[in-house]
């Protein structure tokens, strides 16, 4: 027995784990890129005269195919039936199309003064691309997942998730702390998008590798199959979706991912913004206070994965997790608390409450779906989320417009809009509250159902 389970090629600690950071590495160039237009929203409404409505229906097309047009779903299935491979492969290449658009909507001039459904034609198309790209990300996000659950599974799982978001969110950091810096040393906002551009090709060779090891460790699961004379998993079917939307623990799931990223995520896009409008930071120096968050989330997602691998408790963790994020966001809603030292303060701990949840979220996902269904199951919460990625920062970006804005200034012949972030902040402050209230029902849920949420993963030999 013992030299059968040696064939198993994810028994090799440097196989899995060169595995992890193969494929990490497609998505740390994804993140880069999400997050890179974040620092350019005052660039965009200088020099291209973009208004916070209009950067908030380009960040709102982030998921404007996979929510609208069900591509996200699709997706999922595609993985499901298809696999891995496949999957991966036709993620990373959308990824750079869509890059690829978006940076051209920045740099011509050909859509100048041009209108598309009664929105600026460089935004609409800028918009575009960045909703080709989201489709991408989102896939090879969901199927990274299910790449980690294959390779770790009754092993590091949380921990190889954690590190994996931690890689990824270095992608953020780098883009919150360098775009405005790249931007101003060349005098051009669309180079950090370019270098976005070369990352992410460089991300779709990345995976190409990782097919090679893939198809090895099938080859290694299939001959101890055999071995064991094991009966082989039966194959994903469309009705399958209906085991899924039912199963109710799933349902607190998805709801507190979407309530809990809605509450981070978009509050990014907007924190450079804040950092200069309500704590009165340098414009070049305000991308690196909210850079700290996923800077912070590097070290402790692994931490607190490898705590819930080792001791369980992983609606509790999501608990402590929403609750320290909800109170970071009404502090920061409080008009007076306006220092940068208290900002630095409330980023470091937003970045806790940022590293709490997501390192026990996914993991507990494999515990309520079986394997087989895993990539629709993911695929089907990220498709949740995706309504609040798309319209939260669209949400935002109106409220800013409509009833934040507290005066405007001209310098050097450009209009400099100024803004009032309390009511936003409020937002995202009742985004969080929500999140702890369904990571307690998930707690209660798996009480009743022993899905083992707040058990160790680890199993012991």
């Amino acid at each position: 027995m013992s030299e059968t389970v040696k064939k198993l090629l994810n028994d090799s600690k440097a196989a899995r784990w060169g595995a992890l950071l193969v494929v990490s590495f497609t998505m740390f160039a994804g993140y880069y890129l999400a997050d890179v237009m974040a620092p350019l929203k005052g660039l965009l409404e200088n020099q291209l005269t973009w208004n916070s409505a209009e950067y908030g229906f380009f960040t709102s097309a982030y998921g404007w195919f996979n929510v609208f047009l069900f591509f996200l779903i699709i997706g999922g299935i595609i993985l499901d039936k298809m696999g891995i491979r496949f999957t991966g492969l036709g993620s990373a290449a959308v990824m750079v199309l869509g890059t690829a658009i978006k940076y051209w909507a920045i740099t011509t001039n050909a859509l100048d003064g041009e209108i598309i459904l009664g929105v600026k034609a460089q935004v609409m198309l800028a918009a575009l691309g960045y909703a080709v790209f989201g489709v991408g990300v989102e896939i090879a996000g969901i199927t990274v997942a299910k790449i980690i659950v294959k390779w770790f599974k009754g092993k590091e799982l949380a921990l190889a998730m954690g590190l994996q978001l931690s890689i990824a969110r270095l992608g953020t950091a780098v883009a919150l702390a360098t775009t405005l810096p790249i931007a101003h040393a060349f005098n051009d906002l669309s180079m950090p998008i370019l270098i976005c551009l070369i990352l992410l090709s460089i991300g779709f060779l990345a995976f190409f590798v990782y097919t090679f090891m893939d198809k090895k460790l099938d080859k290694s699961i299939q001959e101890n199959k055999i071995t064991l004379n094991e009966p082989t998993e039966e194959e994903f079917k469309i009705n399958d979706i209906w085991f899924i939307v039912k199963n109710k623990g799933w349902w607190y799931i998805a709801l507190l991912c979407v309530l809990f990223y809605s509450a981070v995520f978009p509050f990014l896009k907007y924190a450079t913004d804040l950092m200069i409008h309500k704590f009165g930071v340098e414009e070049n120096l305000a991308g690196l206070i909210p850079s700290l968050l996923p800077f912070g989330t590097i070290l402790l997602t692994p931490i607190f994965g490898s705590i819930y691998d080792r001791i369980g408790k992983g609606a509790t963790i999501m608990i402590i997790g929403a609750l320290l994020i909800s109170l970071v966001h009404l502090i920061f809603a409080i008009p007076f608390f306006n220092h940068w030292i208290l900002a630095i303060i409330l980023i470091l701990l937003l970045g806790i409450g940022f590293s709490l949840v997501p390192s026990a979220m996914w993991p507990s996902v494999p515990k309520i779906i079986p394997e087989k269904q895993l990539g629709t199951a993911y695929a089907l919460i990220f498709w949740v989320q995706n309504w609040g990625l798309m319209g939260v920062p669209l949400l935002i970006g109106w409220v800013l417009n409509e009833f934040c804005i507290i005066g405007t200034t001209v310098v050097d012949g450009v209009t400099i809009t100024s803004y009032d972030y309390t009511l936003p902040m409020i937002i995202f402050t009742v985004f969080g509250f929500l999140a702890v209230l369904l990571a307690f029902l998930l707690k209660i849920e798996d009480r009743k159902k022993g899905y083992g949420v707040e058990m160790p993963n680890i199993k012991k030999s």
